[in-house]
């Protein structure tokens, strides 16, 4: 639709009507969009890719917002939708609330990002690794992922038999599994963890497993995990 720059448009954040959360909102020309992804500033063609995809391909009416240190789509949401009438805020762009097993799949592989730092790197560059996960959490405003405890807790409760999981939308875990990615090849110097990384899903039923790896497959960041 468009590919907009950052003095083109208003950013805000506003209320969800049924979560204690914040939502990001891009107002441009009376219209409004909500985040949908967010990419490196060496992810260029990666973001244009997506945006060609979501607007040629599946007719959806989104924006590509171009700043120094990132890019990011947006998917048009009608105004009411914002309001807290009782729908969702998210409208049509977003295919409703995030499957818990997706969550739970991003939480598997944060983990064993962790764990691998800790068994082959050591107590210094594990203690790094979590203070650059706090800053991301904290920079990308992660709900439920707000204080050292909380990222803590993230990094070692088992997500596959916690009673709920943090209430993140897509947006928030392509954010993460690219970070996450970034941050792996950082300190271990390669992308060769990412497949030590991905043998831990077979913890996860098969069929959420499965439905995990079709979304990853679509995703933006799924060619850095799945080669």
């Amino acid at each position: 639709m468009f590919i907009l720059k950052r003095q083109d448009v208003d950013i805000s954040m506003i209320q969800h009507p049924k979560k204690d959360q914040q939502i990001p909102i891009l107002h441009y020309q009376g219209q409004t969009f909500r985040l949908l992804s967010v990419f490196g500033a060496a992810q260029e063609e990666d973001a244009k890719a997506f945006w060609r995809d979501l607007t040629d391909n599946r007719g959806k009416a989104c924006v590509l917002l171009e700043e120094p240190e990132r890019y990011s789509v947006w998917g048009k949401v009608r105004l009411e939708q914002l309001t807290g009438d009782g729908t969702d805020p998210h409208g049509d762009e977003s295919g409703g609330e995030t499957d818990p097993s997706l969550i739970q799949a991003c939480l598997l592989l944060l983990q064993a990002v962790y764990i691998d730092i800790e068994d082959l790197l050591g107590a210094r560059q594990v203690g790094a690794f979590q203070k650059e996960v706090t800053t991301v959490f904290l920079q990308w405003r992660f709900p439920h992922a707000e204080s050292p405890g909380a990222v803590n807790q993230l990094l070692t409760v088992d997500p596959l038999a916690s009673a709920q999981v943090p209430p993140w939308q897509e947006h928030h875990l392509n954010t993460l599994l690219q970070e996450l990615y970034r941050l792996g090849k950082q300190h271990f110097g390669n992308a060769s963890f990412t497949g030590r990384v991905m043998d831990t899903l077979q913890d996860m039923p098969a069929k959420d497993r499965n439905q995990f790896l079709a979304w990853l497959k679509q995703s933006p960041t799924g060619k850095l995990w799945q080669g």
